[in-house]
């Protein structure tokens, strides 16, 4: 035998072999999904999503080009891959990106951010004199403004949590039934929420709301102090921004093997806040998923098909996940019927290590029959790499999982490690970048859920029991909040800013 007929005949042993370790062992119960999970690959998609932001004006916002490009790169990661059904859902959302802002008390310029959906100012702004709102849920009704002129002025109010389940609308509401010109909200929380939304408050009913800004605890609180000193102020507030429809996407990759009426879900958005790159905020729930889609479809002998999805608009009320999960019910039934669970990873890079609530240890919060499953599966995942203190995270309806929770009924779970100062202080900020990442807890993570997903692959069905829609359309809806409503309220686990 030649030396070249050893060389191809030792090639082609390496080849075989290389083969079928990449074939699981038939006596193996569950995919080796960890074994291709390393924190280069996670991190490596993490810089891509940077560099867009860095090349799109800083952020990957819903209709701006950065949201796009992400799109664009999520879609060039997946489509290569064996055992991979790719494609796209358009969808048109409400568009808001401020253009001009300023405010001004006496001589001094005030730091503010922006509303979603504030009616604009003219160029020159507003300027009248500046008078207190009513204090607590006084401040939601146009009552608790009986003994208060704000006619034609500027109203400085604090953020509060009003009937309507919002912070922000309801107390423009009432001001604006008021009479005010415009209104200054003082932030509740002495940190930074990156500004907030008028929801669906501000685009359906326009016409009752007034221009509005947020400014920090501590400057309102000045402000406040000196107005109550009897001391007369003028503020002018200046504030410009577009308001319209845009056609985003939603991205979805599913195995094509695996059970079509067995489907396991996995989601995470795609979109940033406009403010920032949004790494951890949810560029670390988009490589989760890239990184566990990008092994699982190395396998074929797997039970359960499982669907991955990118949602977009995430940020301006969890638009793309509810435009998905509205469709699926206004359908036969059926498409919706075939999901047996979804899983929901919005920040999951620095932080604690928190499992949403499917234990029901907040009984108002807990997730629909079957999430108890997907609880105990994430929470003895983490004890068996020796982590045995976990955050219970309640599902308030303020992230992708709420339609799923609240419209769908569909047993839900996922991961999310906090957006508080502690957790993340650069949460809906410009320092949300590649620096804002925890490598540790988002490998930690990932390593998790791939083994979770090991399992559901193999067992999903038999674990998890199955919901029809027809079943639960009549019951009590679980965390369900007006979605529109939900831009603000903090991501993931968040307390939203509404």
């Amino acid at each position: 035998m030649s030396i070249l007929s050893v060389k191809a005949v030792v090639q082609a042993c390496l080849l075989f072999s290389a083969v079928a370790t990449a074939v699981e062992s038939p006596n193996s119960k569950y995919l080796p999904l960890e074994n291709d999970i390393t924190t280069e690959g996670l991190i490596s998609n993490l810089r891509s999503l940077d560099a867009i932001a860095n090349a799109n004006g800083g952020n990957r916002a819903f209709g701006l080009p950065g949201y796009k490009a992400s799109v664009d790169y999520v879609v060039s990661q997946v489509s290569p891959l064996p055992n991979a059904k790719v494609w796209t859902q358009d969808f048109a959302a409400a568009f808001s990106q401020f253009k001009s802002l300023s405010l001004k008390v006496g001589e001094k310029r005030i730091n503010i951010s922006s509303l979603q959906f504030s009616p604009s100012t003219s160029d020159t702004g507003v300027s009248a004199p500046l008078v207190l709102g009513p204090t607590g849920t006084d401040a939601c009704s146009a009552q608790g403004y009986e003994d208060i002129d704000a006619k034609g002025k500027i109203v400085l109010v604090t953020r509060q949590m009003c009937p309507d389940q919002t912070t922000f609308a309801g107390v423009v509401r009432a001001a604006a039934a008021a009479g005010a010109a415009s209104v200054i909200i003082v932030n509740n929380v002495p940190y930074d929420i990156g500004g907030g939304t008028l929801g669906a408050f501000g685009q359906k009913e326009k016409d009752k709301a007034v221009p509005t800004g947020l400014i920090s605890q501590a400057d309102g609180q000045a402000i406040a102090a000196q107005l109550r000193s009897e001391k007369t102020l003028t503020a002018t507030f200046q504030h410009t921004q577009i308001n319209e429809q845009r056609v985003t996407q939603n991205v979805f990759a599913e195995t094509t093997t695996g059970d079509q009426n067995s489907v396991i879900m996995l989601g995470a958005h795609l979109d940033s806040v406009q403010a920032g790159a949004g790494i951890n905020d949810d560029g670390s729930g988009v490589t989760l998923l890239l990184e566990i889609f990008k092994s699982l479809s190395k396998h074929t002998t797997f039970k359960n098909k499982i669907r991955f999805a990118w949602w977009g608009a995430e940020e301006s009320g969890l638009l793309g996940s509810n435009f998905y999960t509205r469709n699926l019910k206004s359908q036969s039934g059926a498409e919706a019927d075939n999901i047996l669970a979804y899983l929901n990873f919005d920040m999951i890079a620095r932080g604690y290590f928190g499992i949403f609530d499917g234990s029901g240890a907040v009984p108002a919060y807990k997730g629909p029959p079957g999430s108890e499953v997907l609880h105990k599966l994430f929470k003895d995942a983490f004890t068996e790499r020796g982590i045995n203190k976990t955050v219970i995270e309640k599902f308030a309806g303020n992230s992708d999982y709420g339609s799923f929770v609240g419209t769908l009924k569909k047993p839900s779970g996922g991961l999310h490690t906090g957006s508080s100062p502690k957790e993340d202080s650069c949460y809906h900020r410009k320092c949300d970048d590649i620096n804002n990442v925890d490598k540790e807890v988002l490998t930690t993570n990932a390593l998790i859920t791939a083994k979770v997903i090991a399992q559901l692959a193999a067992e999903g069905e038999k674990l998890i029991p199955r919901t029809k829609l027809a079943a639960v359309d009549n019951v009590n809806r679980y965390a369900d909040v007006p979605a529109i409503e939900l831009r603000g309220q903090q991501c993931g686990g968040h307390v939203l800013e509404v």
